[in-house]
């Protein structure tokens, strides 16, 4: 052989597995990009549900004066999530805030005036929609989370994983919490 195909031969010795290097390290990088956009969208759901509360808790006062205290639980709870710094330090605030918001939601049955009143059905529907896109967004950041994990676990990508950890996935403790709130209009 020629001194020119031994460079070729050993180039690509060398070139083929740095590029998989790299590729095996950006591929990290994008799952680490998908699984924070991911956990945005999920965080963007749940703003848009602690934005309602004030209102949902305004239309109801009137209804309900001597269930101030579970308006008042369901108002606490909601400024709870906002102190949460991990998705499962959120995941179990969001819980307790999930309870208080069916529990709150529930006072209606026993006011038939609130419950045909069109500002709480127009509130019960934003908030069922809501509550849909997050179960999405979860389903979202769950997914990537998965992926991010399994990369991470596997071999060889494991070698190349730069000191990063598993993520933590968004998951509901109360099984109560994984159905659909019943909403009466």
């Amino acid at each position: 052989m020629h001194s020119v195909e031994w460079i070729v031969i050993l180039g690509i010795v060398l070139v083929l597995p740095i590029c998989w290097m790299v590729s095996m390290i950006n591929r990290f990088a994008r799952l680490d990009l998908l699984t924070k956009e991911s956990w945005a969208n999920v965080d963007v759901a749940l703003k848009r549900r602690h934005d309602l509360i004030p209102n949902l808790v305004e239309v109801t006062k009137g209804y309900a004066a001597y269930e101030q205290s579970t308006l008042e639980k369901l108002i606490e709870s909601r400024n709870a999530t906002q102190t949460a710094l991990t998705p499962a330090d959120l995941s179990d605030k969001e819980n307790q805030f999930g309870r208080q918001l069916h529990r709150a939601v529930a006072l209606a049955e026993a006011y038939p005036d609130l419950k045909a009143s069109q500002g709480f059905r127009q509130l019960q529907q934003e908030l069922v929609d809501t509550e849909d896109r997050i179960a999405a967004a979860r389903r979202f950041y769950n997914g990537n989370v998965r992926e991010f994990n399994v990369y991470l676990e596997s071999f060889p990508s494991s070698l190349f994983s730069g000191g990063r950890r598993a993520k933590q996935f968004f998951e509901i403790e109360d099984p109560s919490e994984r159905l659909v709130p019943a909403v009466g209009m």
